[in-house]
């Protein structure tokens, strides 16, 4: 099937509500908006944090740079370790090495991060490439990051790749990309959403992917 695998990491490898969505809490108080209901910010898990501020709060582009770099203060400090692994990503990752499948990162969230994610949950060595954001904004939508990875694979022909993804952005990006998206329901997006937005296909849970790529 597919020899090129992309995976988003939030919300498709790792659970990062806990901490998004407090280090967005501690983003939005600088700006004296008190939002006391974590899960009224699980949006912001995903697609691009200036994105984000700009569509739900009205930021202009200083402040959404504001909130972005208030957002990071906090996510740097402790808000990337409060994160919890899927179960299953290991055993599905080795899988997909041992049947010869190459294997990358493509998320917007800084590199600096995901490359600390990784490293933190021991599963770094499984990927071939790591395509994150940059911290200058140069690299920041879920297509650039996706073409980064594409790149890096030395991907020669792009109906053999593949994005793994939880929200609609995730399906845009890999569409402007010109590769399929396998759509992943356990995360934060769920069916309708992932249908709504044309994934290739659909799947509910890492079981289920596994069998999708590999049978």
């Amino acid at each position: 099937m597919y020899q090129y695998i992309l995976f988003d990491l939030d919300g498709t490898l790792t659970d990062p509500r806990e901490g998004i969505t407090k280090s967005v809490q501690y983003a939005l108080s600088k700006f004296g908006i008190d939002e006391p209901d974590l899960t009224s910010l699980e949006h912001f898990i995903g697609p691009p944090l200036y994105d984000e501020f700009r569509r739900c709060y009205g930021f202009d582009d200083a402040q959404a740079k504001q909130g972005v770099a208030a957002y990071r203060e906090r996510f740097d400090r402790i808000g990337w370790k409060e994160n919890l692994l899927f179960d299953g990503v290991p055993a599905l990752l080795a899988a997909l090495r041992s049947a010869g499948r190459k294997i990358a990162i493509a998320s917007s969230k800084p590199t600096v991060f995901v490359d600390r994610i990784l490293q933190w949950f021991e599963i770094a060595p499984y990927f071939d490439a790591i395509s994150g954001a940059t911290l200058d904004g140069t690299i920041s939508t879920k297509a650039q990051v996706v073409e980064q990875a594409l790149n890096m694979l030395s991907v020669p022909d792009r109906s053999n790749a593949v994005l793994v993804g939880d929200r609609f952005h995730d399906v845009e990006g890999a569409r402007q990309c010109s590769i399929d998206c396998i759509g992943l329901t356990m995360g934060f997006g769920g069916y309708e959403e992932l249908q709504q937005a044309g994934a290739r296909y659909i799947v509910q849970d890492l079981a289920a992917l596994q069998s999708l790529l590999i049978g």
